[in-house]
C-alpha cells in the first residue's frame, strides 16, 4: 500500500483536520514562511497548500517562483548547505558538476575532493565569523573530471537546526589551464634564452643557431601543439625575408623568396610589413594566403619584435579549416617574444666574442689608415706626372695604388671574418649602410682624417683622404669617388674651388662641404648653394648627420 500523503498548509485553516480526511493523508501546519521553509528543507512533503487569494502568500510565492527561475539560469553552480556540510539545495548548474544527486550529501564529497583536513579552517564555518555580514570566503576544489572550481561562501540565516551557507562555485578551469600555459611559456623562454649559457657561448654562432632551431622545435610541438611551423628572418637593408627554419612545408614554399612588402608577399610578407599578426581561418577563401604546407586549410602569422622592430616572423599552419583561435594567437605572440630575444641574445654573444679582435682591427685600421693615403696621395701625384711620358714607370706607379688599396682591403676582410656571417646579419640594424661606397675626403686636420677612416670604414665605406685640395682633385682625377667631403678652409682651396673643380672632374659625385662652428667669412656655402651644393656638415657634427649626409647613395653609382 503506498505511503499516505503529506501536506504542508501555510494557509490558516478553522478545522485543518477535514483537508487531512480529504486527501486520506498527513497535514503539518506552518505559522509562517519562514518554518515553512525550515519544514520543506528537513522533511520531505508531497505538495504544499497555500490561499493564493492572500495577497502577502501571493507576492511571496511570485519572488519564488522568479529567484528559482534565475537561479535556473545562473551560469555557476549554486548550493545551499547546512552546518554539518552536507546539501541541501542545488540548482542545475550545480548538478551538472556533480556525478550523481548531491542532495543529502557531503559537499566536498559530491563534487570529489576530500574534506578539508584542516578542522581549524573550515571556509563554511569561517564564514560566520567575517566581520562585514556581505563578505563572503573563498575556497578551492577540484571535480571529479578535474575541473577546477572558485567557490564563494556566505551564511544565510539561522534556522532551528542550525545556519545554512550558499556556496556559488565559479569554473576557473580555462582561468587556471591558460595561466599554467603561460607559466610554461615562461619557463619556455627562460631555456630559449639560455643561448647565454657558458656552454652556449663556446660554440660558433652556426651551432649556436642550430641549437636554437631544435630548441623552438621541441617548444612548439610539446608546449603549442603546432606541428608545421615556419620562421624567417627579415634584412633590414634589403627587406628580404630570409628562411632560418621549417617544419613541414613544401620545397616550394620553405625555398619561395619573400619581402616585407604588404601585397604579392602572402601573408608573411603582410605582417612582415605591417607588424600586424594574423589569422587564415580558410586558406583556400584568403587572397592573401600563399601555399605553405601540403593541404593546410588555415594558418597562423605573428611578427618577431625587439621592441618596436620587426625582425621576422613566426607562421604556423594546420590541415584543419579555423584551427586557430584568439588564445592560439596569444600564446603564439609571447612564444614569439621569446623567439625573438634569444635570437638577439645569440647575436651579443656573437658580438661579444668577436669585440676583441674588432676592437684589434680598428687599432691596426688607425695605425695603418694614414700612411697608406700617404702612398696612395704621393703615389697618385707621380701618376699623373708621367701618364704619356714612360709607360713603365706609369705600370709600376699602379701597381703601387693597387697594392695600397689592397692592404685597406685586407684589413677590412680580416674584420668581417671575425664578425658573424651575413647570412646571420639580418638580426642587426642595418651597420653596412655604406658598404661598397667610395668616399675621398679632404681635410688638413689628421685628426679629422683619422675619424672619417673608423666612422664610415665601420657602416661598410672605402675612405680615401688627401691633405690639401691639390691632393684631392689629383685623386679625384685618377680614381672615381660616390662621394666627396671637403673643409671649405683647405690649405690652398676654398670651399667654393674645391666645389666648382669637383663637379667639372667627377659631375656623378656627391660633394658635401664642412666648416667648423659655421664660420664661413667669405660666404663660401651661399654661394656654392647657388651653383647647386645641397649638402653641408657644421662641425663638430653628429655621427648621425655624417651618416645621414652620405646614406642613399649606391657604390658605382654615384649621386
Amino acid at each position: 500500500m503506498p505511503d499516505a500523503p503529506r501536506l504542508l498548509q501555510l494557509t490558516p485553516l478553522d478545522d485543518p483536520q477535514w483537508l487531512g480526511h480529504l486527501v486520506r493523508g498527513e497535514v503539518c501546519q506552518a505559522n509562517n514562511w519562514s518554518v515553512a521553509l525550515e519544514s520543506l528543507a528537513q522533511q520531505r512533503f508531497d505538495a504544499l497548500l497555500a490561499d493564493l487569494r492572500d495577497p502577502a502568500i501571493a507576492n511571496t510565492l511570485r519572488t519564488l517562483q522568479q529567484a528559482g527561475h534565475i537561479l535556473a539560469h545562473v551560469a555557476d553552480g549554486v548550493a545551499v548547505v547546512d552546518f554539518d556540510l552536507r546539501v541541501r539545495w542545488t540548482n542545475p548548474a550545480f548538478l551538472r558538476l556533480c556525478r550523481e544527486s548531491p542532495l543529502g550529501r557531503g559537499f566536498y564529497e559530491t563534487l570529489g575532493s576530500p574534506e578539508q583536513s584542516d578542522e581549524e579552517f573550515c571556509p563554511f564555518h569561517s564564514s560566520l565569523m567575517q566581520v562585514q555580514p556581505d563578505a563572503c570566503v573563498t575556497t578551492h576544489v577540484q571535480t571529479h573530471e578535474g575541473r577546477h572550481l572558485d567557490v564563494h561562501i556566505s551564511p544565510l540565516e539561522q534556522t532551528a537546526s542550525g545556519p545554512l551557507f550558499v556556496a556559488l562555485c565559479h569554473d576557473s578551469t580555462e582561468l587556471i589551464r591558460k595561466q599554467q600555459k603561460l607559466d610554461t611559456l615562461h619557463r619556455a623562454a627562460r631555456e630559449l634564452l639560455a643561448a647565454g649559457s657558458a656552454e652556449l657561448a663556446a660554440l660558433d654562432v652556426n651551432g649556436r643557431i642550430e641549437w636554437l632551431k631544435r630548441q623552438i622545435r621541441r617548444l612548439t610541438r610539446d608546449l603549442l601543439h603546432f606541428e608545421l611551423i615556419e620562421i624567417r628572418l627579415l634584412e633590414q637593408d634589403t627587406g628580404r625575408l630570409v628562411p632560418l627554419m621549417q617544419e613541414g612545408l613544401t620545397a616550394e614554399a620553405a625555398s619561395r623568396e619573400l619581402f616585407a612588402r604588404a601585397e604579392g608577399n602572402g601573408v608573411t610578407g603582410f605582417v612582415a610589413a605591417t607588424g600586424r599578426s594574423y589569422l587564415c581561418h580558410d586558406t583556400q577563401a584568403d587572397p592573401l594566403y600563399l601555399p605553405g604546407a601540403s593541404g593546410a586549410r588555415s594558418s597562423l602569422t605573428v611578427p618577431l619584435r625587439l621592441g618596436e622592430r620587426v625582425i621576422g616572423t613566426f607562421n604556423v599552419e594546420s590541415p584543419g579549416t579555423d584551427s586557430f583561435g584568439e588564445e592560439d594567437l596569444q600564446f603564439a605572440e609571447i612564444f614569439s617574444h621569446a623567439v625573438a630575444a634569444a635570437l638577439k641574445t645569440l647575436e651579443l654573444l656573437s658580438d661579444e666574442k668577436s669585440s676583441g679582435a674588432s676592437q684589434s682591427i680598428e687599432a691596426v685600421t688607425r695605425e695603418v689608415a694614414l700612411p697608406v693615403d700617404d702612398i696612395l696621395a704621393d703615389a697618385t701625384i707621380l701618376l699623373e706626372r708621367y701618364i704619356g711620358h714612360d709607360p713603365e714607370v706609369v705600370d709600376r706607379i699602379r701597381r703601387v695604388l693597387a697594392n695600397a688599396r689592397q692592404i685597406k682591403q685586407s684589413i677590412v676582410k680580416v674584420g668581417e671574418d671575425f664578425g658573424p656571417p651575413p647570412s646571420r646579419s639580418v638580426l642587426r640594424e642595418n651597420s653596412l649602410v655604406l658598404k661598397g661606397v667610395r668616399v675621398l675626403l679632404a681635410d688638413n686636420d689628421d685628426r679629422v682624417r683619422r675619424h672619417a677612416h673608423q666612422l664610415i670604414g665601420r657602416w661598410g665605406g672605402i675612405v680615401e683622404t688627401a691633405r690639401d685640395g691639390q691632393e684631392a682633385l689629383t685623386m679625384a682625377r685618377v680614381a672615381s669617388y660616390d662621394a666627396v667631403l671637403a673643409d671649405i678652409r683647405l690649405p690652398d682651396m676654398t670651399g667654393l674651388e674645391i666645389f666648382r673643380a669637383m663637379r667639372a672632374i667627377q659631375p656623378s659625385a656627391r660633394v658635401i662641404l664642412m666648416t667648423g662652428f659655421g664660420y664661413d667669412p667669405s660666404h663660401t656655402l651661399v654661394k656654392a648653394k647657388q651653383e647647386g651644393l645641397q649638402h653641408v656638415l657644421y662641425k663638430p657634427f653628429r655621427v648621425d648627420q655624417l651618416r645621414d649626409a652620405l646614406t642613399n647613395l649606391t657604390p658605382g653609382s654615384k649621386a
